[in-house]
């Protein structure tokens, strides 16, 4: 299996299909993934969201034309999908700097996102520690908040989430804990763009638990999946945020596995971030790609 030949493949098919309707399923089977795992995959290898990359390479496309055919606004408009020539009008001004009427004119300056296509590049073989983990479903238990994603940095939208675990709290919850991974977790899910900074998703900060609880707790069912579980060590936060640049620009690409869409969990040795190596685990549910 060449994922890379994969990906381009499906890239080359986006390209073909711009001025037509786009089959996100086709895109999947091209690139012999599930959709969720290649829109994952490509919004972070690309910056941006699959979504958006195809919206501005068909206003590129929709600039040359204007330039070069005798094209009708309102004709372009409905090839591409728009409800209205204004609303395509708005999109256009928004990438060009111009609307559609102004590209036609001589001399007029226009923007273009070029055709994308993923290749390897060597990074210098740096190691990384990881382990599959087979794992029956679970509860996470613990305090859930709806935050912004960001990342670089410590994010202080997590300090609400911190201060509710009083002793008695961490003793309690603790209690409960009797599966893998043992201690406090951070959990990350219901992700609405995963690789756009400033999107939103749900944190939890609790325990596993093979228990059902009923109290003032929020629950999170986790169902039963594989884990690929990496081990950090390293300065804190930066060594656990390049850790997961690595997971998806090289592990994923050369592991035969994708994502699956459930949550994400962090294990954090204590809650004393200080030491240059600070042990944590990132734990991402994953399944073999089928061949």
């Amino acid at each position: 299996m060449n994922v890379l030949a994969q990906f381009n493949e499906a890239m080359e098919y986006i390209e073909l299909n711009l001025m037509c309707n786009i089959e996100l399923n086709q895109i999947s089977r091209i690139a012999g993934c599930s959709e969720y795992h290649f829109r994952r995959m490509f919004s972070f290898l690309a910056g941006m969201p699959l979504g958006e990359y195809i919206r501005r390479r068909r206003l590129s496309v929709a600039g040359i034309l204007l330039q070069t055919e005798p094209v009708k606004v309102i004709d372009l408009a409905l090839q591409l999908g728009y409800e209205s020539p204004e609303a395509f009008s708005k999109a256009f001004q928004v990438m060009h700097g111009v609307t559609p009427s102004q590209a036609k004119k001589e001399n007029t300056g226009l923007k273009i996102l070029p055709p994308m296509t993923f290749q390897l590049t060597i990074r210098g073989g740096i190691e990384m520690n990881y382990r599959i983990v087979e794992k029956d479903e679970f509860n996470i238990v613990g305090f859930k908040k709806r935050i912004t994603l960001q990342f670089k940095g410590i994010n202080p939208q997590m300090d609400s989430l911190i201060q509710r675990l009083t002793p008695q709290i961490i003793a309690e919850l603790k209690g409960l804990c009797d599966i893998e991974p043992k201690g406090i977790l951070n959990v990350s899910t219901n992700f609405q763009e995963r690789t756009i900074e400033g999107s939103e998703y749900d944190q939890f900060i609790g325990v596993a638990t093979s228990q059902t609880i009923l109290n003032a707790y929020d629950i999170l069912h986790v169902a039963a999946s594989t884990w690929a579980v990496f081990k950090v060590i390293g300065t804190f936060p930066d060594a656990i945020q390049n850790t997961w640049a690595k997971i998806y620009s090289e592990w994923f690409p050369a592991s035969g596995y994708e994502l699956t869409g459930g949550p994400e969990l962090l294990w954090n040795e204590s809650p004393d971030t200080s030491r240059p190596d600070y042990k944590s685990e990132i734990w991402i549910p994953v399944r073999k790609i089928e061949s």
